[in-house]
């Protein structure tokens, strides 16, 4: 049997297809690739929540696995939607790149070398209250495209400085144009941040057990809790909020964080840390850790 993957056409989308297969390749499968453009990788001059969301990234590639035409479709796992259409699972999820915020700058080394009033670009509503909250004197423009795009745009002189994810950069052997990589505690990364997810048919068994070798359960562990917290505060990419956690030996401690982006104001916080055996427990503590926030004024 030949497995096909379903894929976007972006170097990073392409980037993280190909890991994927080598990874299959490795055990004996043979892979071919289906590159498709989706909605999102059009619509580039309103921001997402704009226009429907991350969803948009992944619904063409769940059409080619309903119709038979891709057996598995890669995703960066903080664009796949928190609730899957029926037929629709997340078959595994592989070992996370680092989950961290990259400060990328043509002429700055920081967040605080940038001048007053400086222009940083990032069309991420989450990007926008944590930037906000650590410089308000910033003015924080919308950026659009794929990653090359946006560091051409940066290079063309239209911003300062722009956020990306620091994942995508070392995917790509970019690493060198991260100038600082944000600590947690000032920008708390997005749910599933790093991680790729690899979804398939509900009903394909056949599939999901050749993947399952694949997945990676300390990483399951944590996006699992953080997609938990998210998918509890209404799980779209319209809403600011970040959601990160990670294994301190027994414990799995996991940090959340919501800002109002219409109201400037401080940010709210929650957190919460216990011994998780499941990707069921881990959810748990991610419900928990959402329901801090929302009785905290988050909406």
């Amino acid at each position: 049997m030949t497995l096909t993957i379903a894929t976007r056409e972006s170097r990073l989308a392409l980037w993280q297809a190909e890991h994927v297969r080598a990874l299959l390749r490795e055990r004996g499968a043979s892979v071919e690739l289906l590159g498709m453009t989706t909605r999102g990788d059009q619509i580039l001059d309103r921001t997402l929540s704009k226009v429907g969301g991350k969803g948009l990234f992944v619904k063409e590639l769940e059409t080619a696995l309903e119709e038979g035409r891709a057996d598995l479709a890669v995703h960066s796992l903080k664009d796949v939607p928190m609730e899957l259409p029926e037929g629709f699972a997340l078959a595994c999820v592989l070992e996370r790149e680092d989950p961290r915020d990259a400060f990328v700058s043509v002429r700055h080394e920081s967040l605080a070398a940038l001048p007053q009033g400086a222009v940083v670009g990032t069309s991420s509503l989450r990007r926008v209250v944590l930037l906000r909250a650590l410089r308000p004197d910033l003015r924080i423009e919308p950026l659009r495209g794929n990653l090359d795009t946006r560091l051409r745009k940066l290079d063309d002189g239209q911003y300062d400085a722009i956020v990306l994810a620091a994942a995508g950069l070392k995917r790509l052997g970019l690493e060198s144009r991260i100038r600082a990589v944000f600590g947690t505690n000032d920008m708390l990364p997005a749910a599933g941040q790093g991680a790729l997810g690899i979804e398939v048919r509900a009903d394909r068994a056949d599939v999901a057990a050749l993947l399952a070798p694949l997945a990676h359960h300390a990483t399951s562990l944590c996006v699992a809790a953080e997609r938990a917290v998210s998918r509890a505060m209404g799980g779209s990419c319209s809403m600011p909020l970040a959601a990160h956690a990670r294994l301190d030996g027994e414990l799995l401690v996991l940090q959340a964080a919501w800002g109002d982006v219409d109201v400037p104001g401080p940010l709210l916080r929650a957190s919460g840390a216990a011994a998780i055996a499941d990707v069921e427990a881990a959810a748990r503590l991610g419900g928990q850790v959402a329901k801090q926030l929302r009785d905290a004024g988050a909406r």
